[in-house]
């Protein structure tokens, strides 16, 4: 029995890579970087430790990574309708109204000052300034799944400005510089014109800080619940303050009574439950008259002295839960940088081009929508067996 579950699992495996590939074929004029890039996501998708081009193209069978090196460099194929393409894969299979938009970024530590927007600056992935890559990442989490939807790299200003360094390294003329809240802006609005179906869209504080992206969304009619730092300035709208007036964040959550506090779980974490006590106040939010406007706090239950801020947009009459629900799917996005770093080799790359990054990036996205949509699938198939067998 359990080598029939196992052929039945690798058939059907294929099957839904077969399907990868017919979304994808039409991207390639010709036949062979057509093959090589369906056999490079199953690369991806492979046990191999790292997953370059060198090893990749061993996976395949093939003698040099040339043709995988030409994949990345030479061949003519545009990344970024691929990236529509595993869009339009994530929206049929994990689209749920429900759905919330994540933006986060994340670093790819490197070596040297050629690969394109290298440079010694903050990332999360070391917790310090280090030489690195940034990109910045639209995630899309519903409650059948969580995987990308698109990606920027960031450019420091010690690139743009610098236009020789850009076009030795393959960067576009019209690539300006852009802040990261600016990049995450792009790929909203490109995710709300393809009607990605979400609700709700969570962020760090550097991108809630960002009035213009804050007001962006609430200008397509997005809900938002957005980090924020303590410092952030608010005006109150609550009887428990003074109705007017300007607050710090930290201040304005400060005189809140003991019995605003409400202990509620953000999600499931590597930990177990993630609860914390939560409390809102009322601020106030004129450009949106159908909807509310709430400063969020969250307070650790075992250091009551670590709090969190964030400002929300939403519907009237919102309760806290759903609040909490979107502030805690945030963290997913972490989660989901792991396992692309662990299981489709995000970080795996060996190329310094502009557009091997965004080659490389877009079909390791690939492979992690896949794997989403192939787990999300035997999910509701064992949820399906287990209630026709009760």
């Amino acid at each position: 029995m359990g080598d029939d579950i196992a052929v039945a699992d690798v058939r059907e495996w294929a099957a839904e890579l077969d399907e990868v590939a017919g979304l994808i074929g039409p991207r390639f004029a010709r036949s062979e970087p057509r093959r090589n890039a369906v056999a490079y996501v199953r690369g991806l998708l492979s046990e191999q430790e790292r997953k370059n081009s060198w090893t990749l193209s061993e996976h395949a069978g093939q003698v040099t990574p040339d043709p995988m090196q030409r994949l990345l460099s030479t061949t003519d194929w545009d990344p970024d309708l691929v990236r529509d393409d595993l869009r339009s894969y994530v929206v049929e299979h994990l689209g749920d109204r429900a759905g919330i938009l994540i933006v986060d970024e994340t670093g790819f530590l490197k070596k040297g000052d050629r690969s394109a927007g290298v440079a010694r600056q903050y990332t999360g992935t070391a917790g310090r300034i280090e030489n690195a890559q940034v990109g910045v990442f639209l995630t899309y989490s519903t409650p059948t799944g969580r995987t990308f939807l698109d990606r920027e790299l960031y450019l420091p200003k010690t690139w743009t400005e610098d236009r020789a360094r850009c076009a030795r390294a393959g960067v576009p003329k019209e690539r300006g510089f852009q802040t990261k809240p600016e990049l995450a802006m792009g790929m909203l609005a490109r995710a709300i014109d393809a009607d990605v179906p979400a609700s709700w869209v969570t962020g760090d504080a550097v991108y809630g800080q960002y009035y213009r992206l804050r007001k962006a969304l609430e200008d397509r009619g997005m809900s938002y619940v957005l980090a924020v730092p303590s410092s952030q300035r608010v005006i109150a709208k609550t009887t428990v303050s003074i109705l007017g007036k300007e607050y710090r964040a930290d201040a304005l959550i400060g005189e809140l009574p003991a019995t605003a506090w409400r202990t509620r779980s953000a999600g499931a974490g590597s930990k177990g439950d993630r609860r914390y006590a939560w409390a809102r106040a009322r601020i106030n939010g004129e450009r949106d008259p159908d909807a509310e406007y709430w400063l969020l706090a969250r307070r650790s239950l075992t250091d009551p002295s670590e709090l969190a801020y964030y400002l929300c947009h939403g519907p009237k009459r919102v309760a806290l839960g759903e609040l909490v629900r979107v502030a805690g799917a945030r963290w997913a996005i972490e989660e989901t940088f792991q396992t692309a770093k662990g299981q489709t080799g995000l970080d795996h790359y060996q190329v310094r081009q502009y557009t091997g990054w965004y080659r490389h990036i877009t079909l390791s996205m690939l492979a992690h929508a896949f794997l989403t949509v192939t787990r999300s699938k035997r999910g509701l198939e064992e949820t399906k067996t287990e209630t026709s067998s009760s």
